[in-house]
């Protein structure tokens, strides 16, 4: 893809109404953590401060796990990119403590003892990497990507070679590329794409590295669905090497 191609795009961008408060946030704070056409990539001035390492999630669905990691890890900056406006929407929800029926504040922030170190890029994430410099990234989330299951729809999927070029590139020497899905034929076709990429590196030695949920998992809503459905989820780590 020429650098002047915008990407075909294939999935919602849009679903149920957004209420008022969701709305609220979309119109008022979205702004204040959106990634700008002019915004730097820099670890020291691209979040609310100087940060130690970067973490990157490729369509963050609902929000939960953006969110909890970013609670849990303050030093880190966290990007998150999805075209899903539902979604982004309850991330600033759940980001600021702001639901459907709460008083909308004059002034709309984060809420208490989280750190300004999420930045939120609503395109899609293709366009997101030509502006990404090498080695930015110290881990990398697609999480529950859509499988799109039928054959003639797998060139749709995001895990592919064009794809893996610019996760390489971006992510550092040892860093982690995660993926996780509840997709059988998903997870056959993530193990060998990347078993097949000379920049990755299967992290697994036993079972328990990838049929349980690693230790610094964040449940997420899509999971427990699948859970409900009786789709076990699998957690894939792969090192850039």
């Amino acid at each position: 893809m020429l650098l002047s191609e915008t990407p075909k795009f294939f999935g919602r961008r849009k679903g149920r109404i957004i209420r008022k408060a969701k709305t609220t946030l979309l119109e008022a704070f979205l702004p204040k953590v959106r990634i700008s056409d002019d915004c730097r990539f820099d670890t020291q001035t691209m979040f609310g401060k100087p940060v130690d390492k970067v973490y990157l999630e490729i369509g963050f669905g609902n929000g939960e796990h953006l969110a909890g990691q970013a609670l849990r890890n303050p030093s880190v900056g966290f990007i998150g990119a999805e075209v899903f406006q539902n979604g982004i929407a309850n991330l600033l929800s759940l980001i600021t403590g702001i639901k459907e029926g709460t008083n909308l504040p004059e002034k709309i922030t984060l809420t208490d003892g989280r750190e300004d170190n999420i930045r939120v890029y609503d395109n899609d994430v293709r366009l997101l990497f030509r502006r990404i410099p090498d080695g930015f990234c110290d881990k990398i989330f697609v999480l529950f990507p859509d499988p799109w299951p039928k054959k003639r729809h797998a060139s749709r999927r995001f895990i592919n070679p064009e794809n893996l070029r610019e996760l390489a590139r971006i992510l550092k020497k040892g860093g982690t590329l995660r993926v996780a899905t509840d997709h059988k034929v998903y997870k056959g076709w993530t193990l060998r794409r990347l078993h097949e990429d000379p920049n990755f590196r299967w992290t697994a030695t036993c079972g328990n590295d990838w049929k349980h949920e690693p230790d610094d998992w964040v449940e997420t809503k899509y999971q427990r669905k699948a859970i409900r459905e009786g789709r076990r989820p699998v957690f894939l780590d792969f090192e850039r090497i």
